[in-house]
C-alpha cells in the first residue's frame, strides 16, 4: 500500500488552522516544520524568562498524507476553504510506500560512541562495550540524543573534566542527557532546568531509565543555588540573554554550546564579564565555550 503526500509552504501563523483543516478532510497525518531547518537560516524558537512567547517561524512547511487515489487539487482547495486562507497555496505531491516504520526509525539511530568509555545506546540495542559507561536514551520529543555536534561537544568536555563529586546544573536540559552523563561520570548532584514541560517529562523518564537521581525544574521553580559546573547547550540568543542568570548559578566552571562558530566571539565577550574564558573549541561549524568564574 502507498500513500499520497501533499506538501505546501504557507505563512506559519496559518499553519495550525491549515493542518487542522487537512485532518478534517481526511488526511491520515500532518507534519509541520520549519522549511529552513538544518540551515543557517533556521529560525530558533525560544521563550526564556523575560522573552515574548509569541515567536514563530515566518513560513512553515506542511506535509499531509492521504489515501492513494484522492485528487490533490480537490483536497488542497477544500483545506484552504476550511482554513479560511482565501487562496490555494502552491503544493507538491509525492508517493510514500508502506513500510515497517518502527524498524525503519530504529535503524536510523544506532549506538553513538562519544569516547572510549562513554556511549549513547537506544533501548533497542545492546551496549557495544559492556565495560563502558552507557547512557540509555531513545530519540524523542526533547532535544539531545548525542548525535548533534553541540551535544557531543558538551559530553566530551564532561567526560574529560569531571573528577567526581561535582554538582552540575544543565540549563536547557532537553532530554536530560548531559546531567545523566554527569552523574554516570561521577557527579554528586545534577539538576536540569527547561522551559518546555515535555523536556521535564522526557528528562525525568530518561533519568529513571538510567537509574540516575537527577532533579528537573522549570526556570520559575529552579532552586537558587550555585553549582560547580553549569552546562547550557541552547542557542546563541538565549545564551546572551541568560548570561547574568547563569553567572549567578555558577560557582566554578561554565560550559556553553549551541553557538555557531561565527557567533563565538560575541558570546565570549559577554561571558567574559564574569568568567575567564578559554579558547573556543569547534566541531562541524558549532562552538563550545568554557569559562572559569572569577572570585
Amino acid at each position: 500500500m502507498s500513500w499520497l503526500s501533499i506538501t505546501a509552504e504557507i505563512g506559519a501563523r496559518d499553519a495550525e488552522s491549515f493542518s487542522d483543516a487537512l485532518l478534517a478532510i481526511g488526511a491520515v497525518s500532518v507534519d509541520i516544520h520549519d522549511p529552513k531547518a538544518g540551515t543557517e537560516e533556521e529560525q530558533p524558537i525560544f521563550n526564556e524568562p523575560g522573552e515574548n512567547g509569541d515567536k514563530i517561524w515566518d513560513w512553515a512547511r506542511v506535509t499531509a498524507l492521504f489515501d492513494e487515489g484522492v485528487d490533490p487539487a480537490e483536497k488542497m482547495k477544500a483545506a484552504a476553504d476550511c482554513a479560511g486562507l482565501g487562496h490555494v497555496p502552491d503544493y507538491a505531491t509525492g508517493k510514500v510506500r508502506e513500510q515497517d516504520w518502527v524498524r525503519l526509525t530504529q535503524s536510523q539511530f544506532p549506538p553513538i560512541r562519544i569516547s572510549g568509555r562513554l556511549w549513547i545506546t537506544p533501548t533497542w540495542h545492546e551496549s557495544p562495550d559492556p565495560g563502558a559507561i552507557s547512557i540509555v536514551l531513545d530519540p524523542g520529543l526533547a532535544f539531545g540524543t548525542g548525535s548533534h555536534p553541540t551535544t557531543r561537544l558538551c559530553l566530551e568536555w564532561l567526560e574529560a573534566n569531571l573528577e567526581g563529586g561535582e554538582t552540575v546544573l544543565d540549563y536547557g536540559c532537553g532530554s536530560g542527557i548531559l546531567g545523566i552523563a554527569a552523574l554516570k561520570l561521577g557527579a554528586s548532584l545534577a539538576v536540569g532546568v527547561d522551559i518546555d514541560p515535555q523536556a521535564i517529562l522526557s528528562g525525568s523518564q530518561n533519568a529513571e531509565q538510567n537509574r540516575a537521581d537527577m532533579h528537573f525544574f522549570t526556570p520559575e521553580e529552579a532552586p537558587r543555588a550555585t553549582y560547580d559546573i553549569v552546562v547550557a547547550n541552547i542557542l546563541t540568543n538565549p545564551l546572551k540573554l541568560l548570561a547574568p542568570l547563569l553567572a549567578e548559578f555558577s560557582g566554578g566552571r561554565i560550559v556553553l554550546s549551541g553557538i555557531l562558530e561565527r557567533q563565538a566571539d560575541e558570546v565570549v565577550r559577554i561571558y567574559a564579564q564574569w568568567f575567564d574564558m578559554e579558547e573556543p573549541v569547534f566541531s562541524e561549524g558549532w562552538a563550545r565555550l568554557v569559562g572559569k568564574k572569577r572570585t
